[in-house]
Protein backbone atom coordinates (compact mmCIF):
# COMPACT_ATOMS: atom_id res chain seq x y z
CA UNK A 1 0.00 0.00 0.00
CA UNK A 2 1.71 3.28 -0.85
CA UNK A 3 2.02 5.86 1.87
CA UNK A 4 1.25 9.43 1.90
CA UNK A 5 3.60 11.97 1.33
CA UNK A 6 4.87 13.54 4.29
CA UNK A 7 6.33 16.48 2.27
CA UNK A 8 4.47 19.82 1.89
CA UNK A 9 3.56 20.99 -1.61
CA UNK A 10 6.34 22.72 -3.01
CA UNK A 11 5.11 26.89 -3.59
CA UNK A 12 7.95 27.66 -5.98
CA UNK A 13 7.90 31.56 -5.47
CA UNK A 14 11.58 32.35 -7.37
CA UNK A 15 13.60 35.68 -6.35
CA UNK A 16 13.28 38.53 -8.48
CA UNK A 17 17.13 39.28 -8.28
CA UNK A 18 19.43 40.03 -11.62
CA UNK A 19 22.27 37.55 -12.66
CA UNK A 20 25.61 37.25 -10.25
CA UNK A 21 28.15 36.51 -12.96
CA UNK A 22 31.34 35.62 -11.26
CA UNK A 23 33.35 34.56 -14.28
CA UNK A 24 32.71 35.01 -17.89
CA UNK A 25 35.11 34.12 -20.76
CA UNK A 26 34.61 32.36 -24.17
CA UNK A 27 34.83 28.81 -22.85
CA UNK A 28 32.43 29.01 -19.17
CA UNK A 29 30.35 31.40 -17.46
CA UNK A 30 30.46 31.47 -13.56
CA UNK A 31 27.38 32.49 -11.47
CA UNK A 32 26.40 32.76 -7.85
CA UNK A 33 22.87 31.18 -7.91
CA UNK A 34 20.64 32.69 -5.31
CA UNK A 35 18.08 30.29 -2.71
CA UNK A 36 15.05 29.66 -4.42
CA UNK A 37 15.75 29.38 -8.06
CA UNK A 38 15.71 26.19 -10.00
CA UNK A 39 18.93 25.55 -11.59
CA UNK A 40 16.82 24.17 -15.12
CA UNK A 41 13.44 23.74 -15.79
CA UNK A 42 10.79 21.63 -13.56
CA UNK A 43 7.99 19.29 -14.71
CA UNK A 44 5.40 21.27 -14.32
CA UNK A 45 3.93 24.49 -15.63
CA UNK A 46 4.71 27.23 -12.93
CA UNK A 47 7.95 26.07 -12.42
CA UNK A 48 9.65 27.13 -15.94
CA UNK A 49 12.02 30.39 -14.57
CA UNK A 50 15.32 28.81 -13.66
CA UNK A 51 18.55 30.02 -13.78
CA UNK A 52 19.72 28.35 -17.09
CA UNK A 53 16.55 30.26 -18.92
CA UNK A 54 17.54 33.54 -17.24
CA UNK A 55 21.36 32.90 -18.36
CA UNK A 56 19.86 32.01 -21.87
CA UNK A 57 18.39 34.83 -22.23
CA UNK A 58 21.67 37.02 -21.46
CA UNK A 59 24.12 34.72 -22.93
CA UNK A 60 22.21 32.46 -25.57
CA UNK A 61 25.16 30.26 -25.32
CA UNK A 62 24.75 28.65 -21.88
CA UNK A 63 24.73 25.31 -21.66
CA UNK A 64 23.89 22.94 -18.07
CA UNK A 65 27.08 21.06 -16.51
CA UNK A 66 25.41 20.40 -13.16
CA UNK A 67 23.10 21.64 -10.54
CA UNK A 68 22.13 22.87 -7.23
CA UNK A 69 19.35 22.03 -5.54
CA UNK A 70 16.74 24.57 -6.16
CA UNK A 71 16.63 25.79 -2.04
CA UNK A 72 20.83 25.96 -2.30
CA UNK A 73 22.99 29.01 -2.97
CA UNK A 74 26.03 29.74 -4.87
CA UNK A 75 28.71 28.62 -6.97
CA UNK A 76 27.97 27.17 -10.31
CA UNK A 77 29.41 26.23 -13.40
CA UNK A 78 27.75 26.70 -17.29
CA UNK A 79 29.91 26.00 -20.58
CA UNK A 80 29.48 28.10 -23.57
CA UNK A 81 30.17 25.00 -26.05
CA UNK A 82 29.82 21.72 -26.70
CA UNK A 83 33.52 20.75 -25.86
CA UNK A 84 33.90 22.65 -22.46
CA UNK A 85 30.60 20.79 -21.83
CA UNK A 86 31.84 17.42 -22.27
CA UNK A 87 35.39 18.26 -20.70
CA UNK A 88 33.59 19.88 -17.49
CA UNK A 89 31.57 17.53 -17.04
CA UNK A 90 34.12 14.52 -16.80
CA UNK A 91 35.40 16.69 -14.36
CA UNK A 92 32.58 16.31 -11.90
CA UNK A 93 32.07 12.83 -13.15
CA UNK A 94 35.85 11.45 -12.65
CA UNK A 95 35.99 13.97 -9.26
CA UNK A 96 38.49 16.52 -10.41
CA UNK A 97 36.08 19.35 -9.50
CA UNK A 98 36.10 19.78 -5.83
CA UNK A 99 33.13 22.02 -3.83
CA UNK A 100 32.63 23.35 -0.51
CA UNK A 101 29.62 24.18 1.32
CA UNK A 102 28.83 26.18 4.18
CA UNK A 103 26.02 24.92 6.59
CA UNK A 104 24.36 25.83 9.68
CA UNK A 105 23.34 23.02 11.19
CA UNK A 106 20.72 22.77 14.16
CA UNK A 107 22.25 21.97 17.95
CA UNK A 108 25.65 21.55 18.67
CA UNK A 109 27.50 18.70 16.98
CA UNK A 110 29.92 17.12 18.97
CA UNK A 111 33.87 16.95 17.87
CA UNK A 112 35.73 19.39 15.65
CA UNK A 113 35.36 17.01 12.33
CA UNK A 114 34.80 13.95 10.87
CA UNK A 115 33.42 12.26 7.69
CA UNK A 116 29.87 10.24 7.04
CA UNK A 117 30.54 7.57 4.67
CA UNK A 118 26.61 6.67 4.28
CA UNK A 119 25.24 5.07 0.93
CA UNK A 120 21.65 6.84 0.08
CA UNK A 121 19.04 6.47 -2.27
CA UNK A 122 15.50 7.57 -3.25
CA UNK A 123 12.80 7.10 -0.35
CA UNK A 124 10.59 6.05 -2.82
CA UNK A 125 7.41 6.26 -0.04
CA UNK A 126 8.55 9.88 0.78
CA UNK A 127 9.40 11.26 -2.51
CA UNK A 128 11.71 13.52 -3.22
CA UNK A 129 13.19 12.27 -0.05
CA UNK A 130 16.29 10.45 0.02
CA UNK A 131 17.55 8.46 2.48
CA UNK A 132 20.63 5.84 3.77
CA UNK A 133 20.19 2.53 2.41
CA UNK A 134 22.44 0.26 3.19
CA UNK A 135 21.19 -2.19 0.76
CA UNK A 136 20.24 -0.36 -2.22
CA UNK A 137 22.14 3.10 -1.81
CA UNK A 138 25.20 4.24 -3.83
CA UNK A 139 28.20 5.45 -1.55
CA UNK A 140 28.27 9.05 -0.81
CA UNK A 141 31.16 10.51 1.44
CA UNK A 142 30.97 13.52 2.87
CA UNK A 143 33.99 15.48 4.95
CA UNK A 144 32.95 17.83 7.44
CA UNK A 145 34.41 20.52 9.84
CA UNK A 146 33.43 23.13 12.44
CA UNK A 147 34.00 26.69 11.27
CA UNK A 148 32.05 27.72 14.67
CA UNK A 149 29.15 27.54 17.36
CA UNK A 150 26.48 29.38 18.67
CA UNK A 151 23.68 28.87 21.07
CA UNK A 152 21.46 25.99 19.42
CA UNK A 153 23.46 25.66 15.74
CA UNK A 154 26.87 24.82 14.49
CA UNK A 155 28.35 26.45 11.53
CA UNK A 156 30.11 23.97 9.45
CA UNK A 157 32.09 23.47 6.27
CA UNK A 158 31.30 20.73 4.12
CA UNK A 159 33.16 18.86 1.40
CA UNK A 160 31.23 16.20 -0.84
CA UNK A 161 33.20 13.47 -2.09
CA UNK A 162 30.12 12.30 -4.19
CA UNK A 163 27.34 14.14 -6.12
CA UNK A 164 24.39 12.32 -4.68
CA UNK A 165 21.14 13.82 -4.24
CA UNK A 166 20.74 15.58 -1.54
CA UNK A 167 23.48 14.01 0.18
CA UNK A 168 24.70 17.10 2.10
CA UNK A 169 21.61 17.38 3.83
CA UNK A 170 21.07 13.57 4.36
CA UNK A 171 24.30 13.28 5.96
CA UNK A 172 23.75 16.00 8.19
CA UNK A 173 20.62 14.40 9.16
CA UNK A 174 22.24 11.14 9.72
CA UNK A 175 24.57 13.26 12.28
CA UNK A 176 21.27 14.06 14.31
CA UNK A 177 22.07 17.90 13.10
CA UNK A 178 19.68 18.78 10.46
CA UNK A 179 20.27 21.89 7.88
CA UNK A 180 18.33 24.75 9.50
CA UNK A 181 15.73 25.83 7.38
CA UNK A 182 15.12 22.57 5.41
CA UNK A 183 11.80 21.99 4.64
CA UNK A 184 11.99 18.16 3.75
CA UNK A 185 14.32 17.39 6.31
CA UNK A 186 14.19 19.85 9.50
CA UNK A 187 10.87 21.67 8.65
CA UNK A 188 10.40 22.15 12.17
CA UNK A 189 13.30 24.97 12.01
CA UNK A 190 11.33 27.28 9.03
CA UNK A 191 9.61 29.19 12.06
CA UNK A 192 12.91 31.02 12.30
CA UNK A 193 14.65 30.56 8.97
CA UNK A 194 12.98 31.37 6.08
CA UNK A 195 15.42 29.32 3.34
CA UNK A 196 17.69 26.71 3.55
CA UNK A 197 21.51 27.15 5.61
CA UNK A 198 23.46 25.35 2.70
CA UNK A 199 25.74 27.53 0.28
CA UNK A 200 28.09 26.61 -2.11
CA UNK A 201 30.96 28.73 -1.00
CA UNK A 202 33.52 27.45 -3.43
CA UNK A 203 34.27 24.83 -6.68
CA UNK A 204 37.64 24.30 -7.79
CA UNK A 205 38.38 22.45 -11.36
CA UNK A 206 40.14 22.56 -14.38
CA UNK A 207 39.22 25.47 -17.27
CA UNK A 208 37.66 23.20 -20.44
CA UNK A 209 40.16 25.31 -23.03
CA UNK A 210 43.61 26.28 -21.13
CA UNK A 211 43.53 23.28 -18.68
CA UNK A 212 44.69 25.48 -15.74
CA UNK A 213 43.07 24.56 -12.05
CA UNK A 214 40.59 27.10 -11.56
CA UNK A 215 38.71 28.23 -8.37
CA UNK A 216 35.71 30.52 -8.00
CA UNK A 217 34.19 31.51 -4.94
CA UNK A 218 31.19 33.24 -3.67
CA UNK A 219 30.65 34.91 -0.34
CA UNK A 220 28.41 33.36 2.46
CA UNK A 221 25.02 34.97 2.47
CA UNK A 222 24.09 34.40 5.87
Amino acid sequence: MHKPSLIPDFAYDPPDVPLDILHEDAAILVLNKPAGLLTVPGKLENRQDCLIARLQAKRWDALTVHRLDCDTSGVIIFARTKQAQGFLGQEFELRRAQKTYVARLQGDLAGDSGTVDLPLGSDWDYRPRQKVDHDHGRPAVTDWQVISRSPGETRVRLTPHTGRSHQLRVHMLSLGHPILGDQIYAPETLTHHKRLMLHAESLSLHHPVTKDRMTFTAPVPF
